[in-house]
């Protein structure tokens, strides 16, 4: 029964409320239900970071009066151009690509067979039991892992337990010793997106493949990676842009090593230089932009 003109019931006549008129207006157009609906978040997120990083950005054109250490606003490229002059900030960013590059590969590289595994050779209640062991880590503190790790890496650690027999030993505080660290944090963020695509690859997909005479890894190259490559993104893109934009840990188990972050807090807490802290911040942030951008143009985004 239509209730925009109105009904009888009786002698009484029913006038629609304007919740009710409103609700005609939605049902009736799907789209602006969904604009409507996605308006708070997107309006919450635009508030949040994108202003949070306009404001970063203006900052860095500011400078610090060294006399009285009280921010001047204004248009000054000093600190870009210390940030590109300066080999200290070109050694650190350099440093950072590295480490996130390399956590990115052998965190992908440990997860594929792990996820593998999971997604189909293990029992429905086993990978129950693995799913819930990849999730226990991520109740434990951040901190309580990296300290945890600062054990295991140090001279009387189970590290050094472990290799002296052999005749190696433990990778201490280190860029070695950080990277370790970095990778066990943001592992199981790479495997459960790998896992989620593996779960969704038919199995009689495989099992046509080994039938017309296909190998495991032409199975794999030709089959498998291409449907499970947006997973892969996706965990990449969580362990890579997590330790682009880390400092405690290389301050934890790294030594005198420093990333980008490092830099950004010594800047803020220490030498009381918002603007120079705001330039190195970017840095991480235009480097994680390149980055969606050269994933977006393989199209392996258009399926996450």
């Amino acid at each position: 029964m239509a209730l925009n003109s109105g009904a009888k019931v009786g002698s009484e006549e029913i006038r629609p409320t304007f919740a009710h008129r409103i609700s005609t207006v939605l049902y009736s157009k799907p789209k602006l239900r969904l604009r409507l609906l996605l308006s708070a978040p997107v309006i919450w997120l635009g508030l949040v970071y994108i202003a949070a990083l306009l404001a970063l950005l203006i900052t860095a054109f500011y400078t610090v009066d060294s006399f009285t250490g009280n921010l001047q606003p204004g248009f000054a490229l000093t600190n870009f151009i210390s940030l590109f002059t300066d080999s200290l900030y070109s050694a650190v960013t350099l440093r950072t690509i590295g480490i996130a590059v390399g956590v990115t590969i052998i965190d992908v590289l440990l997860a594929l067979p792990i996820a593998f595994f999971m997604a189909k050779i293990a029992s429905p209640k086993l990978r129950g039991v693995l799913v819930i062991s990849i999730l226990m880590p991520l109740w434990a503190s951040y901190l309580v892992k990296a300290y945890a790790w600062r054990s295991v890496l140090s001279n009387v650690g189970i590290f050094a337990w472990l290799l002296r027999p052999i005749g190696l030993d433990t990778p201490g505080y280190s860029l070695s010793g950080a990277g370790i660290t970095l990778g066990y944090l943001w592992l199981p963020y790479v495997i459960l997106p790998i896992y989620s695509s593996l779960e969704k690859v038919p199995n009689n997909l495989l099992e046509a493949s080994s039938d017309l005479g296909s190998k495991t890894w032409g199975t794999i190259r030709r089959i498998v990676f291409p449907l499970i490559l947006p997973g892969i993104v996706a965990g990449s893109i969580f362990s890579f842009s997590l330790t682009l934009g880390d400092y405690i840990t290389i301050n934890i188990v790294g030594g005198a090593n420093q990333m980008l972050g490092n830099l950004v807090y010594t800047n803020v807490g220490v030498a009381n230089n918002l603007p120079m802290a705001a330039a190195i911040a970017l840095v991480p942030v235009i480097i994680m932009f390149g980055y969606l951008t050269a994933v977006r143009k393989t199209g392996a985004l258009d399926n996450l």
